[in-house]
């Protein structure tokens, strides 16, 4: 009998034990997490849209800024200039344009005897042209004033300053970035899921976020990726399938990148794109079987 006991427990031992590697595997293996997620956010390159000395930079690296808030200011004197010599202009073409106007006006209430027709199409004509050099004008007043206006870099959205490289004296050029805003309402993750893994995620399932840091954040799944790049056929210079002749036998399954919306974050938690996270999506009991569909 004390045979028998001892025949059972090491029986019940080893079943146990082959129940609990099997569910580890089929955890490891076919559960969708990974702990390939980062998270990541829209960052804005901000830049000049018009050259000049930097005069003012009114916000500090890291500081949150609110959509309309200035960025920095740029010598405003060179455009106030401009805008002066394109009012200017547009003065002396309006007084033009009118002057050649009554003219026309004139010569087409004359008698066909007074004036001919041609001189009177000719006057037409003249003050059709000043009309459009007027036109012109105005049109380089508009530009020397919006300009003047865009001497002042303006946030075009809500978030945090970072990478700020600017200080008053620097030379800014049109397009060239000096500093970036990261948008604080656009953070997301990117979960990178093994291919086997997809068929068990599905648009709108749950998804825990667990940070490094120790913090579970709440999401679901907005998106799943539909290509990643294929580096064994890489397409040639003539457009074709460059096709490596050679296969490896150990074949690593593929990671996919799987968009995850962020629902909630806990309170008084700091949250940076770039970080890194482990991505544990929650299945339906309907989503657990393997042949559910994406």
């Amino acid at each position: 009998m004390k045979k028998f006991f001892s025949l059972l427990a090491t029986l019940l031992v080893l079943a146990l034990a082959i129940w609990i590697g099997r569910t580890l595997w089929v955890h490891y293996m076919n559960t969708p997490w990974t702990r390939d997620g980062r998270v990541r956010a829209d960052i804005i390159n901000v830049a000049a849209d018009v050259n000049g000395y930097v005069v003012n930079v009114p916000v500090k690296d890291n500081q949150l800024v609110k959509k309309g808030d200035v960025l920095l200011e740029i010598d405003p004197e060179h455009y106030e200039i401009a805008v002066k010599q394109a009012q200017s202009l547009v003065a002396s073409r309006k007084a033009t344009w009118e002057m050649r106007k009554l003219n026309a006006h004139r010569r087409a209430d004359l008698d066909n005897l007074v004036i001919s027709k041609e001189n009177r199409d000719d006057a037409s004509n003249i003050a059709d042209s000043a009309l459009a050099d007027y036109q012109h004008a105005l049109a380089q007043l508009d530009g020397a004033q919006l300009n003047l206006k865009r001497t002042r870099v303006l946030a075009t959205v809500d978030g945090y300053v970072t990478n700020l490289n600017v200080h008053r004296g620097d030379y800014a050029r049109i397009g060239d970035p000096k500093m970036a805003v990261v948008d604080k309402d656009s953070f997301w993750v990117y979960g990178f899921f093994e291919e086997t893994k997809l068929p068990h995620i599905r648009v709108g399932d749950k998804a825990d976020l667990q940070m490094m840091s120790g913090e579970v954040l709440k999401g679901h799944v907005e998106s799943i990726s539909r290509g990643i790049y294929d580096r064994d056929n890489p397409e040639s210079r003539e457009l074709v399938a460059d096709v490596n002749p050679t296969f490896n036998w150990v074949r690593l399954a593929q990671r996919v990148p799987v968009r995850i919306h962020i629902d909630e974050i806990p309170d008084g938690f700091l949250l940076a794109a770039g970080t890194t996270c482990t991505v544990i999506v929650q299945q339906d009991e309907v989503d657990a079987h393997p042949g559910h569909s994406l």
